[in-house]
């Protein structure tokens, strides 16, 4: 029998157990799956701890974690373009990567093409697809573009910073350290801002003569919302797309969006943006490109047995970590 780590009841990072988890005969849409590498988000100590997204974690006994790489060990009798033996990826819900081996539906299903790292991927997937659908869709980021991405060190912040500069985008980027500076800095952010230290509005403001930015890709939530909007210029468009610091307060229409200038606020979810085949192939593949012409690079900082998850799962809550963090079965 296989291992997981298992939640009984969503609470600390203690509510994980290492312990013995049946995996069922796959299903008849389903691929059987033994992984290689599995992803680590942030999104996942929110499942954890029952702080948000409770229509995504399904009742207890639960296996977290939606990202992860495998070898393919077996399939439904109606799955179609899936063998034993296949290289896999997938970083879309259901839940249950947190685990040696696992179901998973296969019209969410990824080929993992040759010449790419099992680990590299598992870490960039779910943040990368999120990343791609940032730039190209939510708002479509023009060279010349000046665009703000807060927690620009962390797993998302990186790679945001990375695929931005590609696109031509100059990068103002909020961190809470110095090194982190640093490390958004090598990561193509050209504007670093430390939060306690420089106002990251004024920044915004000096940066694009007056005007504010194009987008902000705002991570951190309650702390920062209204200053992010403060930020943008005319018609500017923030993409709420996580709150680290906690759910913001409501935004009003009138007063928050009306009188700074016509602006716009999303909270966008990639479930919804891949919900087609074709757009998850499409957001995948261009992916899988930017990771094999070098543009995009996980920064792997941390990497854990996955009977070590409880430990991940502190040091990512720690707020002291810098870029990506893997599971290793």
């Amino acid at each position: 029998m296989s291992k997981a780590q298992v939640i009984h009841k969503l609470g600390a990072p203690e509510a994980m157990q290492w312990q013995d988890w049946h995996v069922p005969d796959p299903a008849d849409n389903e691929v059987r799956l033994r992984h290689t590498a599995i992803g680590v988000n942030f999104a996942d100590t929110y499942h954890r701890g029952g702080v948000s997204h409770p229509w995504i974690v399904p009742p207890c006994p639960v296996v977290i974690g939606f990202e992860g790489v495998g070898i393919v060990e077996g399939v439904g009798k109606d799955v179609t373009g899936f063998e034993t033996g296949d290289r896999v990826a997938y970083g879309i819900p259901p839940l249950g990567s947190y685990a040696e081996v696992r179901n998973y539906p296969a019209d969410k299903l990824l080929h993992l093409p040759d010449g790419l790292d099992d680990r590299q991927v598992a870490a960039l997937l779910m943040k990368g697809m999120t990343a791609h659908y940032l730039l190209h869709r939510t708002y479509k980021v023009q060279p010349g573009d000046t665009v703000l991405v807060h927690a620009a060190a962390g797993g998302m912040g990186l790679i945001l910073c990375q695929w931005a500069k590609a696109l031509g985008a100059t990068i103002i980027g909020t961190v809470s350290t110095r090194q982190k500076a640093e490390a958004a800095r090598a990561a193509g952010c050209h504007y670093p801002v430390v939060r306690t230290e420089e106002d990251f509005v004024a920044k915004a403001r000096e940066v694009t003569d007056g005007e504010g930015v194009a987008v902000v890709y705002e991570a951190i939530g309650k702390d920062t919302l209204q200053q992010s909007l403060d930020s943008l210029r005319l018609m500017g468009m923030c993409a709420a797309y996580g709150h680290v610091s906690g759910p913001p307060d409501p935004v009003d229409i009138i007063q928050d969006l009306g009188r700074r200038g016509s602006l716009f606020i999303t909270r966008p979810a990639i479930m919804h943006y891949v919900e087609k085949r074709s757009d998850l192939d499409w957001t995948a593949n261009d992916l899988f490109k930017a990771i094999g012409d070098g543009i995009l690079d996980a920064n792997i900082n941390y990497e854990y047995a996955l009977k070590d998850a409880i430990k991940a799962h502190k040091a990512i809550e720690s707020g002291t970590t810098l870029g990506a963090t893997v599971l290793i079965p």
